[in-house]
């Protein structure tokens, strides 16, 4: 299964049990295509640059959650000591991936594509 094909499951698996409720309430939802969620493509980039760091299958790279977040300065919530970060709120995607039971953080935003986060601050 593709890490897109994966990302579309996932989406359209928590529609569907949103989606649950009484005969009577309209449970008419259309999923969203992968291309449709605007973190998508940072969530494929992820995937691919995890797989590829752990010299794993990226279908073995299990998207756990994706977040919209804002981050509170330039770092996008992975501050280094010593570093300085640009002091204004920046919108971006936490996206938490999972491999043999250990989560690793991609943070994204400011026009910057994910970046892997060891440490968060945020």
């Amino acid at each position: 299964m593709t890490s897109i094909r994966r990302i579309a499951l996932l989406l359209a698996s928590t529609l569907l049990l949103a989606s649950c409720g009484t005969p009577e309430e309209d449970t008419t939802i259309e999923p969203p295509s992968p291309s449709d969620t605007p973190a998508a493509p940072d969530v494929v980039r992820a995937v691919d640059d995890l797989a590829a760091d752990l010299g794993v299958d990226a279908d073995d790279v299990e998207v756990v959650a994706v977040e919209e977040v804002s981050w509170n300065d330039g770092s996008r919530g992975c501050a280094e000591p010593g570093m300085m970060y640009t002091q204004a709120i920046v919108e971006g995607t936490r996206i938490t991936l999972r491999v043999g039971g250990t989560d690793y953080e991609y943070h994204s935003g400011g026009g910057r594509p994910p970046a892997r986060c060891d440490r968060p601050t945020q």
